[in-house]
């Protein structure tokens, strides 16, 4: 699994003009699953990203996770983070898992993440998404499982 982690002041997820998630302060996580991923690797991962200090405390270092702010998280699948592009112009999507294996290994992500305490949304699985990310820092982390 492959996810880029934005702490976010806010984020939300448009389909169609319809509003379908939005969040306050907390996380935007790009998802993307390999078909080598298992539902261990998502839960190793879900686990890595509730436990994450990235927010600041009162002397203004990076040692709160989204667990002490009380913060929120957005879920928002993404193939295009198994690209290849290392030939040609276009890239290839070869490396990312087909939507049967996906699919739900981005639910069981999310529900995982939820199981810590934390409010999840989700973007719409294989929908074209218009997702808006207000970063906070910014602060960008990039996990690759």
């Amino acid at each position: 699994m492959r996810a880029v982690v934005q702490r976010v002041k806010r984020g939300g997820v448009t389909i169609a003009g319809k509003s379908i998630a939005a969040i306050g302060h907390g996380y935007v996580i790009l998802l993307g699953v390999g078909p080598q991923d298992t539902e261990e690797i998502s839960a190793a991962l879900a686990k890595k990203i509730a436990v994450l200090r990235v927010f600041e405390d009162d002397q203004g270092r990076m040692n709160l996770s989204i667990l002490d702010v009380e913060g929120q998280a957005l879920v928002v699948s993404q193939f295009t983070l198994y690209a290849d592009s290392s030939r040609g112009n276009r890239p290839s999507f070869v490396y990312a898992a087909p939507p049967e294996t996906a699919s739900p290994l981005v639910d069981r992500f999310a529900a995982q993440l939820a199981g810590y305490g934390i409010p999840v949304q989700q973007g719409e699985f294989g929908a074209h998404m218009e997702v808006e990310i207000v970063n906070d820092g910014p602060v960008t982390i990039w996990f690759d499982f």
